[in-house]
């Protein structure tokens, strides 16, 4: 499970058997899971166990590291 960023106490991350789906991001804090997926249009896939607050921060944070999840998400998979 490669960690490609961890930001006020939120682990973003890849699973490294998920290669045959969209670039997609996995976010991890306390009990609060998550997937959101970046290409075509980056967008919630779900999120479980965050306060309203939490998943506030999981969009803002997505939306504004989206270009690095995608680079590194192409980096690792190699394609």
């Amino acid at each position: 499970m490669p960690t490609v960023l961890l930001l006020y106490g939120f682990r973003f991350f890849f699973y490294s058997n998920e290669n045959n789906e969209p670039a997609h991001i996995h976010v991890k804090k306390g009990s609060g899971e998550g997937k959101i997926w970046l290409e075509p249009v980056i967008e919630i896939a779900w999120l479980y166990g965050f306060s309203k607050q939490e998943e506030n921060a999981v969009w803002e944070i997505a939306n504004g590291h989206r270009q690095l999840f995608i680079n590194k998400w192409y980096e690792y998979f190699g394609k």
